[in-house]
């Protein structure tokens, strides 16, 4: 069998195109067999515990299944099928039961715990003392000191919550790509610039239909909101875009919704926490609900005056303009672009051909090679598992290998809605190698079209620079041991490297670097760069009460006992209030389509965003006092953060960097929200 399997082979990347979806099945089988195996010699040593027969062993065991998996999960995002989909709700089980199996393991525990008991006596670095914490706490954390029956409950809820996950996230995909408005007449497209029609007239060739087709792929969905002047049609959309999972049919969410809050909550309490909120804060820095309670409540004092005043001032223009009788939701991107067009003489269509999006890959890394010194080479002969999936070999300015990057840009049928950054391989240090990481970034742009290249929107600019600073993270990771390299870090520090390179791309010095129209090849005209840079804040105070709404919605799950809870509409209705701006939609419901705290990471943690931008302008704010390309400032953020993973506490690490701690003064100032620095 390992010899038909690609996936059982010795690979340095990963084999896409001989991979079947059979393959996985068997391989992970085989995978967990052998981790098993691994597990079971450190478990049956004669020798006593310690740290390198017993943490190091436990950290490296299970590599072959790691490697496995992250292909396995990572097609199930960007490349999947009904097949693929059944396999997961399939695997996901099995491999709760391994991690439980090994969390579970009493015999293990107890020789991880004499290593941890003589702790004080034994000679480790720094980043030898964060791994034994964190493989300590894998297991008191995981219900290690519970009594069997309790172990028991925890994996079943384990299990349970594996297989929610997944449900919630198909039922998004599902909901996502049968939505579909069909439009005949010309006149509904009023407004919409020649980009928007023409991608709209290549769907509805796809489909082979007349006329143009939008849906609720961001790349489609977003233009139609910005411009479309016919405002019944922006209603509809909207309503289909906010009522995902919330249809009372096979595809409603909100059943998943209350089991996985109810479930969390029982496993927290089964491990000794007050909420769930409690249990995931105590690893972030933040460390408790109280601290990010608090931490919001101080941005929304800041931000709610302001949002307030933006959003009169935008129903004025809008009544004025076209006579509506009040905003609605579906009128805040149209109306919007409209007051700023007016305000700064600035919208997208002005922008859009001098950001190419080749040109803005190049722009990327030509940022990157500026502050880092590192070269990009695309490569041909590097597997993939779709022909959309861009390749390149990262090296340092002397030829050394850094990392292998993949790139995967447009909206596809089998692939999630959003933008994320993942990997393939993760960077370590083993038997005198430095192993160097496989990164991938992968998002959903405007396509090109038969008339123009893709041309993206400053929004895509900015998200193509967060996410390759997610990237950065990972290619410049530069640890011993993959658990805690690169982005393996608190989960309201990760998002730090991302949002600080979106910096850049307000930048006169880096936009001069790849910011040319794409007919022309002009570079973009000081005027354009000031006008980005004006209306930089705009709205500003609506946007940060957006965010801090997701937020203490996300809070509102997670920071309380939710057994009570029976409405998932009323239960967001009463989270939203401190934050509505806009009127209510009975027929939209966000928590039956918040993928990024019931399918993601993001549970009890959707706070970090903000929490990051406070550190992110804090850091820019130290760039900007010596030049954006300073290399000695972009060596040092490179030497305390980037390439530092988790192997100390953030907190740390970034005071190393800065030599403070972060206050939200300087993201005020840059929101527009405090007088700037003089």
């Amino acid at each position: 069998m390992a010899q038909k399997n690609p996936l059982l082979q010795t690979f340095e990347h990963a084999p896409f195109s001989k991979i079947k979806t059979e393959h996985f099945k068997p391989a992970i089988e085989e995978a967990i067999r052998l981790a098993k195996n691994e597990i079971e010699e450190i478990v049956s040593s004669s020798e006593a515990p310690s740290f390198s027969n017993t943490i190091e062993a436990l950290e490296f065991a299970g590599s072959q299944l790691d490697r496995i998996t992250s292909i396995f999960f990572n097609l199930n995002s960007a490349e999947t099928n009904d097949e693929i989909q059944e396999l997961a709700q399939e695997i996901s089980p099995v491999l709760t039961d391994f991690k439980n199996d090994i969390i579970q393991n009493a015999d293990l525990f107890e020789r991880v715990k004499k290593v941890y008991d003589q702790k004080g006596e034994l000679e480790l670095t720094v980043e030898q003392n964060t791994l034994l914490d964190k493989k300590y706490k894998m297991f008191t954390r995981n219900g290690a000191n519970l009594n069997d029956e309790d172990k028991k409950q925890l994996r079943d809820l384990d299990k349970k919550l594996a297989a929610l996950s997944l449900s919630f996230g198909e039922n998004v995909l599902a909901e996502t790509n049968r939505y579909e408005l069909h439009i005949t007449d010309e006149k509904d497209l009023e407004g919409l610039p020649k980009g928007a029609r023409s991608a709209a007239k290549m769907l509805a060739k796809e489909k082979n239909k007349e006329g143009w087709i939008f849906n609720l792929h961001y790349p489609s969905y977003l233009p139609f909101m910005k411009y479309a002047k016919n405002r019944s049609l922006r209603k509809e959309m909207a309503i289909a875009f906010g009522a995902k999972g919330f249809h009372n049919d096979q595809y409603d969410n909100r059943e998943n919704v209350l089991q996985i809050v109810k479930l969390r909550h029982q496993k927290a309490k089964l491990l000794g926490y007050p909420t769930y909120a409690h249990f995931k804060l105590e690893e972030r820095m933040a460390e408790t609900p109280e601290k990010v309670n608090s931490f919001m409540q101080e941005l929304l004092e800041k931000a709610k005056p302001a949002a307030k005043e933006e959003f009169v001032e935008l129903e004025k223009f809008a009544i004025e303009l076209e006579g509506i009788d009040r905003l609605q939701k579906w009128d805040a991107a149209y109306f919007g672009e409209k007051l700023k067009q007016k305000l700064f003489d600035l919208d997208d269509e002005q922008l859009k051909p001098y950001f190419e999006i080749n040109n803005v890959i190049h722009g990327v890394f030509a940022v990157s090679e500026r502050l880092y010194g590192l070269k990009f080479k695309e490569v041909f002969d590097v597997d993939t598992y779709h022909p959309e999936v861009k390749t390149y070999e990262v090296s340092d300015e002397n030829g050394k290998e850094i990392a292998l990057f993949y790139a995967d840009f447009h909206p596809r049928q089998g692939k999630r809605g959003g933008a994320w950054m993942t990997s393939y391989k993760s960077q370590y240090f083993k038997d005198e190698k430095n192993e160097r990481p496989h990164i991938s970034i992968v998002c959903n742009f405007t396509k090109p079209t038969e008339d123009e290249p893709s041309l993206l929107t400053f929004n895509e600019v900015t998200t193509l620079f967060h996410e390759f600073g997610h990237a950065l993270h990972g290619m410049l990771a530069n640890t011993i041991y993959p658990s805690i390299s690169g982005t393996n870090v608190f989960w309201d520090f990760v998002e730090l490297p991302s949002q600080v390179l979106e910096n850049w791309c307000y930048e006169k010095e880096a936009l001069e670097l790849f910011a040319r129209h794409y007919e022309t090849g002009e570079i973009i005209p000081d005027e354009l760069v000031k006008k980005i840079k004006e209306s930089a804040t705009f709205h500003e105070g609506m946007a940060t009460l957006r965010q801090l709404s997701f937020g203490m919605l996300d809070m509102s799950w997670h920071s309380i006992d939710p057994s009570e809870i029976e409405n998932v509409k009323e239960h967001e209705e009463k989270a939203f209030a401190p934050t509505r701006l806009f009127p209510e939609v009975e027929e939209n419901c966000m928590s039956t389509s918040f993928a990024h705290i019931f399918q993601g990471g993001y549970a009890a943690g959707y706070y970090s965003y903000k929490w990051a931008e406070v550190l992110d302008a804090d850091a820019f704010e130290h760039f900007s006092e010596k030049g954006i390309f300073d290399r000695e400032t972009a060596q040092k953020f490179r030497d305390t953060i980037l390439s530092q993973g988790g192997t100390e506490h953030p907190l740390t690490l970034y005071k190393r960097f800065r030599g403070k701690e972060a206050a939200p003064e300087a993201l005020l100032r840059r929101a527009g929200l405090l007088p700037k620095k003089s």
